[in-house]
């Protein structure tokens, strides 16, 4: 299921409270289950030779308290902004606990990367290497593999891909950072989004092995890392089969110990997954304010895409269900709507779901990751507040609703002008 049964035990009793205390609509999300995915991937991968380490993407979730939780189960941060660096090293991350991971990188933000304890510089680009202003002794390069591999239908063909370093430019793109000072190396690629099927996840780990046996050939040196990208999947829909963790670990450490019988040394395995860690964790708590039957019956709520862009820009499905009708079947099928000007403003379209009227909360499922962190504000439309379900049960707001005086704080209503 989208939204595990422990995590409805959890809050499906005490959502009407949470939502007459804080008013709607918000993003919830689930300690303990964040908590709980973490363990388990550290314990998926326990058995990598070198040591693994999960880098958590942060624009999936950037909330500070959020942070903080992958803070404490020993993860560092994937970054690719500046305010993304800022937001990890408010939590404590310095140096080699932040991965920065940009393209189309402007100075200011390497200058930011290596400022204050500096952070991983994943270079996107072989002619960045002489635009860093102060070369670091450890670099790693992303790799575009081109079409030696076929993405998903949600990261695209890599050909097609406007990230990374081509295969044929990779071996120069090393030397050249050699000849800037780098004397520790990495490796990183990402092909898929959320993807499902372990056996592709297996197969980057493959490739970028390889790889490094042929780049440590060629310029005689040796990679200390290699960062599998993140795209681990989760299934949206109840009849979804969740990814095999337990069998991607275990075949990724197969794979690197193999490789360390042959070549006598071998690379730690990093991960940044951003969707696996909070997606399935997060819901967005709404409440119905109106219906309308025309053509369709149409049910309006308080949130809009302003607050969950998924299903209006990708199509996507979120599960949706009503804490207070659980045990009542399907009777209607609707469309949930929002209240943006923009027709594809919708949660769910043709939807099967109980009997709904004005005041009935909604849950939808798997907003954990880039639900929030997506927002906009076209139309003037605000952004809902974020909560915390603690581990010891209790709600903590963890970002306030926008206000209009937020919307407002950069206009200027007496013009700073310019004049030629």
């Amino acid at each position: 299921m989208p939204m595990s049964p422990e995590f409805e035990r959890r809050l499906y009793p005490v959502v009407d409270r949470i939502a007459a205390h804080f008013g709607t609509p918000f993003h919830l999300y689930d300690e303990a289950g964040i908590r709980a995915t973490g363990e388990a991937v550290k314990d998926a991968f326990r058995g990598v030779p070198e040591g693994f380490r999960e880098y958590f993407a942060v624009k999936a979730l950037p909330n500070p308290r959020i942070l903080q939780v992958m803070r404490a189960l020993g993860f560092g941060f994937d970054c690719s902004s500046v305010p993304e660096l800022l937001l990890s090293r408010r939590v404590g991350a310095r140096g080699e606990d932040l991965m920065f991971t940009s393209n189309n990188t402007a100075a200011f933000e390497f200058e930011a990367a290596l400022a204050d304890g500096g952070a991983i510089l994943n270079l996107d680009d072989i002619r960045l290497v002489p635009k860093v202003p102060r070369f670091p002794e450890l670099i790693s390069f992303r790799y575009n593999p081109g079409p030696r591999r076929t993405g998903n239908a949600i990261i695209g063909n890599p050909v097609e891909a406007k990230y990374g370093v081509a295969h044929d430019q990779i071996v120069e793109a090393y030397r050249r950072a050699i000849a800037r000072g780098a004397r520790r190396f990495g490796l990183h690629t990402m092909v898929v989004s959320n993807e499902r099927n372990h056996r592709f996840m297996v197969q980057t780990v493959e490739m970028l092995l390889d790889l490094m046996a042929w780049v440590s050939g060629e310029l005689d040196i040796r990679f200390e890392f290699m960062n599998m990208g993140g795209g681990l999947g989760i299934p949206y829909r109840p009849e979804d089969e969740p990814l095999d963790l337990a069998a991607l670990g275990r075949e990724a450490a197969e794979r690197i110990d193999r490789f360390r019988e042959r070549h006598g040394w071998a690379p730690r395995l990093f991960m940044e997954s951003g969707r696996y860690m909070t997606g399935p964790h997060g819901v967005l708590v709404t409440r119905v304010i109106n219906r309308k039957e025309i053509y369709r019956t149409y049910v309006g709520v308080d949130a809009c895409m302003s607050a969950l862009m998924r299903p209006g820009m990708y199509g996507a499905y979120h599960h949706i269900t009503v804490p207070g009708k659980r045990d009542l079947p399907p009777a209607e099928t609707v469309d949930v709507v929002g209240s943006l000007c923009e027709n594809n403003d919708k949660f769910a379209i043709q939807r099967a779901l109980p009997p709904l009227e004005e005041g009935d909360l909604l849950v939808i499922h798997d907003t954990g990751a880039h639900g929030h962190a997506m927002g906009f504000n076209y139309n003037g439309r605000l952004r809902p507040k974020e909560l915390l379900l603690r581990a010891d049960g209790a709600v903590e707001l963890i970002r306030r609703e926008e206000t209009v005086e937020d919307h407002f704080a950069t206009l200027r209503f007496a013009p700073d002008v310019w004049t030629p």
